[in-house]
């Protein structure tokens, strides 16, 4: 058995994880956060009930150190909320925003990323729409957060069959 917990794989590392999932049980996430995957969910949850007239931001934080932006787990909010709403994230995620840009296209998906301090992980989703302004965030004050749902991914794929799973699986969150 084999939990991954990282992002950034290149064609052949993920073609090689499908492979070796063929034989042995894998759970692979971009984040191990319990209270991360239960954002992924409530977020494409919101996104489906709020409708098209409210628009879709993420913003992500994360300590001065960390090299990819934004983070995959700001992308994994955006890859869920695209799928809930049909939307392409190739055609409408907006990568920050600079300059005179015109006014904001209906569907966007925001993604902004924060770099500072030791900020271990913070990521805030905002559905504002006509009138109100809805906010999701999760903050981690400690990678250990990380760790325990690591420990919890391997407990649950002690007993599983080879197979590809994710962190939904573990949690019970549906698909």
């Amino acid at each position: 058995a084999m939990v991954i917990g990282t992002t950034g794989f290149e064609p052949d590392q993920r073609r090689r994880v499908d492979e070796a999932a063929k034989e042995i049980p894998i759970v692979l996430a971009t984040n191990m956060s319990t209270g991360v995957n239960i954002l992924f969910k409530l977020a494409a949850d919101a996104a489906r009930l709020f409708g098209p007239d409210y628009d879709v931001e993420i913003v992500e934080l994360h300590h001065n150190k960390k090299k990819d932006a934004p983070s995959g787990t700001a992308m994994t909010i955006a890859e869920r909320i695209a799928g809930a709403t049909g939307r392409d994230l190739a055609k409408d995620a907006v990568y920050g925003r600079e300059g005179i840009v015109g006014e904001r296209r209906k569907g966007e998906i925001g993604i902004h990323a924060v770099r500072g301090g030791d900020i271990v992980g913070e990521h805030t989703v905002y559905f504002a729409g006509p009138g109100e302004r809805f906010e999701m965030t999760i903050r981690s004050g400690s990678r250990d957060t990380y760790a325990r749902g690591a420990m919890r991914a391997a407990r649950w794929l002690a007993d599983r069959p080879a197979g590809l799973y994710d962190m939904r699986d573990v949690l019970g969150l549906g698909g």
